[in-house]
């Protein structure tokens, strides 16, 4: 077991790479469609996703891609499976094993994560066509009384609950607890709830047995609401984010890949770059797992037509590269208006 677990964790953490999530369930990419005026059929998910994992040069920057159940059973336009074009470039293919959010009883309108029932019997069917990694979400609001300790001990287990079903079929699980960026609370109070939840998803993880060496961590950032009146800049966000996860995450775990939660594009690549360029203790790699951070730009581009396959690749690859430099601590936002990038 630790052998295969070892090569898999050591490829998702080589330095410099992150993980392309593209991973949306169907309504969350139909939401997405709808905004360039595409409809969402299973061929124009699958044609935009092989879009972007045919992009040239791709496995430079991104080491794994998380897919959705359905595109993991899909062919790309050269006959291969998805799986297999991704592995040709040189990425991992994951797969998102969560089954969606539900209420969670006896709370106030408090979420937790279901997909426990079968999940071995489903990981062992991924694993065998080709995936190599997993990831569950589970998600905390934040307002003066949320989370409520239920929903941390909730989310916590089930976290580690899926993560030990993962290690035991020697699939690298992703932990992502994600503390939603919605509402209008202070970084402060962001920093509470995150270092609250990440404490519980530990202690959980521990008493489950999970192997630390063999997960990543795909954690929110330190930030402000969207709706809070002032807004930290990048240095503040990185030494916040930072001095929690010093407090809650050992060393043993070897990569964080930050999901960019609601952030825009080039918030994402800052809030990255100035965790690396801080100076202090990091034992960790630091990198980003994103979603519509490194897609938003290459959806604008597709608008649904092949005959702009070229520039939503050059969008896509342009991301990849930008994150790829703040991972190395060596972006600035001079790049972003640069022309030469996709050189």
């Amino acid at each position: 077991m630790t052998a295969q677990l070892q090569n898999t964790i050591e490829r998702l953490s080589e330095q410099g790479k992150g993980i392309l999530a593209a991973d949306e369930s169907t309504g969350t990419i139909t939401k997405r469609f709808e905004t360039i005026g595409t409809e969402s059929t299973e061929e124009n998910r699958r044609s935009y996703r092989d879009i972007l994992f045919s992009t040239p040069n791709l496995g430079n920057y991104i080491c794994g891609a998380i897919l959705f159940e359905e595109t993991l059973m899909q062919k790309s336009g050269n006959g291969k499976t998805i799986p297999e074009a991704l592995l040709e470039q040189g990425i991992l293919p994951g797969i998102k094993v969560d089954k969606g959010l539900i209420e969670l009883v006896n709370s106030i309108g408090e979420q937790t994560t279901q997909g426990l029932d079968g999940l071995p019997e489903r990981l062992a069917q991924y694993k065998e066509h080709q995936a190599a990694f997993a990831k569950w979400r589970a998600v905390y609001k934040i307002s003066d009384t949320e989370p409520s300790r239920l929903a941390i001990r909730k989310n916590a287990e089930d976290l580690a609950r899926y993560a030990a079903i993962c290690q035991s079929l020697d699939i690298v699980p992703i932990v992502e607890p994600e503390v939603l960026i919605n509402g209008n609370h202070s970084i402060e109070r962001c920093a509470e709830v995150t270092e609250a939840v990440q404490n519980a998803v530990f202690t959980a993880l521990r008493a489950n047995k999970v192997k630390l060496e063999y997960i990543m961590l795909k954690p929110s950032m330190v930030i402000q609401g969207l709706d809070h009146s002032k807004k930290a800049n990048a240095e503040e966000v990185a030494e916040w984010t930072l001095k929690i996860l010093r407090r809650t995450t050992p060393g043993a775990v070897p990569t964080i890949n930050f999901l960019s939660g609601g952030q825009t594009d080039e918030e994402a690549t800052m809030n990255l770059q100035a965790m690396n360029a801080l100076s202090g203790r990091k034992p960790w790699h630091l990198s980003y797992s994103y979603g519509r951070a490194l897609q938003a730009p290459a959806l604008k581009a597709w608008l649904g037509e092949t005959a702009n396959t070229e520039a939503t690749q050059a969008a896509l690859l342009k991301r990849a590269i930008l994150n790829s430099a703040a991972a190395n601590g060596e972006y600035s936002p001079e790049l972003e208006k640069s022309t030469d990038v996709t050189a």
